[in-house]
């Protein structure tokens, strides 16, 4: 049967973002291995992100009651927002204003996943409370985590160019959760030309973006490019 067309463009990018990461590897450079991931993975996300939000390198978030989090690799912010500061590619970002973090990993083993899960989790506490009442005084609800929230919760993602084996890496993953609520997990983790892990909802047992009571973790193996 012909591999579905979308699969093959899905294909051919993997191939690409993953001929960038070993280019990268060749060159002696200023840059840490660390900062080459994160403007590959930066780079990418730039072209495909709706207009109105935006990838930062490096960033760190700051919420109203002056509490802030780990630099990270990269925030989901909107656009429209202007940071708290700007300096020599330094910023700090108000909590309201980002979306999502990204957490970016050469090779994930058992060790940088929970680095990176622990990074996730610090982020997705952060409160989010500045904003302006609302003119009909009813502010927009959203359902995730099996709670009502009257904001959009930060999601918070992992991406790896490599890893260990997959079933070892979710058995970690699984272990790492266990005494975690939904709302503290990351909501998805890609590994590139390998797979990723996302959560399936209790009720369907379908793909669901985000951890819900009772959900539990799915694997889609991908094909390596």
């Amino acid at each position: 049967m012909e591999e579905n067309t979308l699969a093959r463009v899905l294909h051919s990018v993997a191939k690409r973002v993953r001929a960038d990461f070993e280019q990268s590897q060749q060159f002696n450079h200023n840059l840490s291995a660390g900062e080459s991931r994160e403007l590959i993975a930066h780079d990418f996300l730039a072209h495909q992100l709706p207009r109105h939000i935006e990838a930062i390198c490096g960033a760190e978030i700051a919420t109203a009651d002056g509490a802030v989090s780990p630099q990270c690799d990269i925030i989901l912010a909107d656009r429209s927002t202007p940071p708290l500061t700007h300096l020599q590619g330094y910023r700090i970002v108000p909590s309201e204003c980002v979306y999502g973090m990204i957490e970016v990993k050469t090779r994930l083993n058992k060790q940088d996943l929970i680095d990176a899960c622990e990074k996730v989790r610090k982020v997705k506490a952060l409160p989010k409370a500045a904003y302006f009442p609302y003119p009909t005084q009813i502010p927009p609800r959203c359902q995730r985590h099996g709670k009502t929230y009257p904001y959009m919760p930060t999601i918070g993602m992992i991406f790896a160019f490599d890893s260990i084996d997959l079933d070892t890496l979710g058995e970690h993953f699984i272990e790492w959760c266990s005494d975690k609520e939904p709302e503290e997990r990351p909501d998805s983790i890609w590994i590139l030309g390998k797979g990723f892990f996302t959560w399936t909802h209790p009720a369907s047992g379908l793909i669901h973006g985000n951890p819900e009571p009772g959900s539990s973790l799915g694997l889609d193996p991908g094909l390596d490019p």
